[in-house]
């Protein structure tokens, strides 16, 4: 969920209405992996961070969001890592809305270094729900404050054969501390998960490559202490994961993918 960000930070945000927002980051010792690179969901949590923050300083913080009973769900997203991050680099990180239909929208979040150049980017389909946890309109007040275009691209998918027999799977519950204030798993965390079943499967090297992309859409929810299960499995292109509640339920389909990461056609913001 998008809400409001702790800290006393002024955004440096674009005149044209705020519709660009940039923060500060600096890689934690927690959050690089055993190689002291930047791990994937670290990103997520930044972008999440990010565009929370910009949300608050335009006026939609989570008190605005409660008063109306509405809430962003990730619906998709798409993760590119396009050179080393290292334990204790320095990274500017930039939002933006890039486009909107109905009852979504994208935010691009882009990360440069000190030396502002271009290390990952992040894309996240966000969709917008009501009280009863159904999609809604977006008001028209973001299209005011944002200055968001219409979306000339389809909501993110990830398309997913059966998996093989051979596939290597794995029975888990959710933990607490993987749920967030919406009392769901965090976005952030099915990343993570990817990271361990992929690696558990004999794929550390692509988990750990640069440049990669990985691709998740996000099906439904995870609660509190459910039990899941997931698949992993290697093809000529890369890894494809899918998490499922005990019932066969789909919750994630997801794509890592090691090699040259496009850049010409993912909207580069400016």
């Amino acid at each position: 969920m998008i809400g409001d960000r702790p800290g006393a930070m002024t955004p440096a945000m674009t005149p044209a209405a705020g519709r660009t927002c940039s923060l500060p980051f600096r890689v934690r010792f927690d959050e690089a992996g055993p190689d002291g690179l930047l791990r994937t969901s670290s990103l997520l949590r930044y972008a999440q961070d990010l565009a929370s923050f910009h949300s608050a300083a335009l006026g939609f913080d989570r008190a605005w969001y409660a008063e109306r009973g509405l809430a962003w769900l990730a619906r998709a997203a798409v993760v590119a890592v396009v050179a080393p991050i290292v334990h204790g680099t320095a990274l500017s990180g930039t939002t933006q809305v890039v486009g909107e239909r109905r009852v979504w929208a994208r935010r691009r979040t882009e990360f440069v270094d000190s030396a502002d150049r271009l290390v990952a980017w992040t894309h996240v389909d966000w969709v917008l729900l009501d009280r009863r946890g159904a999609p809604t309109r977006i008001p028209p007040a973001f299209d005011v404050a944002f200055g968001t275009p219409k979306a000339d691209f389809p909501l993110g998918r990830v398309a997913l054969e059966a998996a093989p027999g051979s596939a290597a799977r794995l029975e888990f519950r959710v933990r607490p501390q993987e749920l967030d204030p919406m009392d769901h798993v965090n976005n952030a965390v099915y990343a993570d998960w990817i990271d361990e079943a992929v690696g558990a499967a004999g794929g550390i090297a692509a988990i750990r490559a640069i440049p990669r992309v990985t691709r998740l859409e996000y099906a439904r929810s995870a609660g509190p202490a459910a039990g899941l299960r997931s698949e992993a499995w290697q093809d000529d292109d890369g890894w494809s994961y899918r998490v499922s509640e005990q019932d066969g339920a789909e919750l994630l389909r997801a794509r890592l993918e090691a090699g040259p990461v496009e850049l010409a056609d993912e909207g580069l913001i400016g």
